[in-house]
């Protein structure tokens, strides 16, 4: 299956309902196994907050992509204010 950059951004302000959502979040990316082959939250500085989140997922096609970024618990709960999916390939390093 290919590879996609999932890349979801934050609204301004929504630290608190993504500190109150992250457990069903997390619970959701868990739900997809070996498919999310790497996530994280992207930092406003290296010690900083959340601002949004990447995700590297090995999935069948971009539409499973934007399920899974529609269905996300933060989505759902009006955390992302964009989201952005590329097809990825590994060059150097590996999943």
């Amino acid at each position: 299956m290919p590879l996609f950059l999932l890349t979801c951004l934050d609204k301004p302000g929504a630290l608190e309902t993504r500190l109150a959502t992250r457990p069903a979040h997390l619970d959701y990316v868990a739900s997809f196994g070996a498919a999310v082959k790497l996530a994280g939250p992207v930092l406003d500085t290296p010690d900083g907050g959340p601002i949004g989140s990447h995700f590297i997922l090995d999935v069948s096609d971009e539409a499973a992509v934007e399920a899974f970024a529609t269905q996300d618990p933060y989505a759902l709960a009006g955390v992302f204010a964009s989201h952005k999916i590329h097809p990825f390939r590994v060059v150097v390093g590996h999943l």
